[in-house]
């Protein structure tokens, strides 16, 4: 099972200067300088607090009020900051309770990276079987992937994941040994959530983005015993890269999808 290199946007968002500026340097291209617009500088601002964990997963951020008079900008500017970070699923708004720091342990955000979603009935979340944990060292073309060394500390899983006592995915994962120092099959055995509310509250690494290749592929006799089909079964392959904050790739994640039962639904906007 060798990683395929999805196509990946390297957009990372920066905050340049203070709240009022409203130029920020440009690249050195020999063109003129750009201008940022005051509200993404204020979201940028915002995004530095949430990433230096300032405001925690599920927590409350300080009310638009308060946030305008903390950056002296306009309501309104901060308001639409924040629209823009609801918007990308940064943080949250509830009816009459204030924007909060958006947690994967949140119901709704179990299946903002499950697509898999079942024909007929209620969409839940699987039940996980750890089938491998161990450290290894980075081929190439996973670290260039992870912005890695090659020979750098990875740790790879490998599980299965069934619906309804049906086995319907099998995923592999290659995580930043150091990043994620610690994990290990044990905890992964003993936590009853999602996987990225783990990496989240234990390890501090939010996930924010994800590239992904998708792809139909052949089940190969590996997958096929795992799934309990036979050899050859068409399978959908989905390839992902995770970001956290400042763009920084966190998780490379190799899944193939039983698809008799189920199917991928995106949502685009």
């Amino acid at each position: 099972m060798n990683p395929v290199p999805p196509n990946q946007n390297q957009n990372s968002t920066a905050a340049s200067g203070t709240a009022g500026t409203a130029a920020s340097p440009a690249p050195a291209t020999g063109s003129s300088p750009t201008f940022s617009p005051l509200y993404q500088q204020i979201k940028a601002l915002i995004t530095q607090s949430l990433q230096s964990g300032e405001w925690k997963p599920g927590e409350l951020i300080p009310s638009e009020v308060e946030l305008a008079n903390r950056f002296k900008v306009s309501q309104g500017t901060v308001r639409k900051a924040i629209d823009e970070l609801a918007a990308e699923n940064l943080v949250m708004r509830r009816q009459g309770k204030g924007t909060f720091v958006s947690t994967h342990h949140e119901a709704r955000a179990h299946f903002r990276f499950l697509r898999l979603m079942p024909d007929e009935g209620v969409p839940h979340y699987p039940e996980s079987k750890i089938i491998e944990v161990k450290r290894i060292r980075a081929p190439a073309d996973v670290a260039r992937l992870l912005d890695m060394k090659t020979g750098d500390a990875l740790i790879f899983i490998k599980r299965v994941q069934s619906f309804d006592g049906v086995p319907t995915i099998v995923e592999e994962l290659w995580l930043p040994g150091q990043t994620f120092k610690g994990l290990t099959a044990e905890r992964l055995m003993e936590y009853k959530g999602p996987m990225y509310g783990l990496f989240e509250s234990e390890f501090g690494t939010r996930m924010i983005r994800a590239a992904e290749k998708i792809r139909a592929v052949c089940a190969d006799g590996a997958a096929a015993e795992l799934l309990g089909i036979a050899e050859g079964t068409p399978l959908l392959c989905a390839e992902r890269v995770s970001f956290t904050y400042g763009d920084k790739p966190v998780e490379l994640r190799r899944g193939l999808y039983l698809t008799a039962h189920h199917h991928y639904q995106n949502e685009l906007n």
